[in-house]
């Protein structure tokens, strides 16, 4: 299958399908972090070529429900992301699509999740809602319930990079979609 994952600098999910031997591709604004097929670039200038199957990471920063008590201070980057956000629902052209977000503003601005999945149903053992927004997937099976849940990556301290730490899809949840997914 030919796959793209957009907004993914990590290559974590891109890596866990191109093991099961798939042609995925990852693009993000940022370099990769994990040598692989990149494009540096708006995923916009990708969604609408012939994907068989589409997963994205939308950055969360001005929608996760985490930092609702700044959004009256970021209402028009909030516009912008919304916008953003119904572009890739809306215009990406593939059979197969996931959208990945937290808990946040697209579920009462633009539509309820199709899923919602944490981090120990795959094998880790920490709390982190994360949003599934699905078209033409099935919802992820966990493959792995653990016990031992911590809120680890919401009380991370401030860092320069704090941002990309709490960004990143647990290995977990990225083997999970290439085995059902792939």
């Amino acid at each position: 299958m030919n796959i793209l994952v957009g907004c993914e600098y990590s290559g974590t999910v891109r890596d866990a399908f191109r093991r099961k031997g798939h042609n995925a591709i990852s693009c993000d604004l940022l370099p990769t972090e994990v040598p692989g097929p990149h494009y540096e670039c708006n995923v916009l200038e990708l969604i609408r070529c012939s994907w068989d199957l589409v997963i994205l990471h939308p950055p969360c920063t001005h929608l996760a429900v985490s930092g609702a008590r700044w959004w009256k201070d970021k209402l028009h980057q909030q516009v912008d992301a919304l916008v953003m956000f119904r572009i890739l629902l809306e215009q990406t052209n593939s059979p197969k699509v996931c959208i990945e977000n937290p808990i946040g503003k697209v579920s009462s601005a633009i539509k309820q999740p199709s899923q919602i999945i944490q981090p120990w149903m795959f094998g880790h053992g920490e709390t982190k809602a994360t949003c599934l927004w699905l078209k033409g997937l099935p919802n992820l099976r966990p493959t792995n319930i653990v016990p031992g849940r911590e809120a680890r990556i919401h009380r991370q301290p401030p860092s320069e990079d704090r941002w990309k730490i709490r960004s990143l899809t647990y290995q977990g949840v990225a083997d999970a979609m290439a085995d059902q997914w792939g």
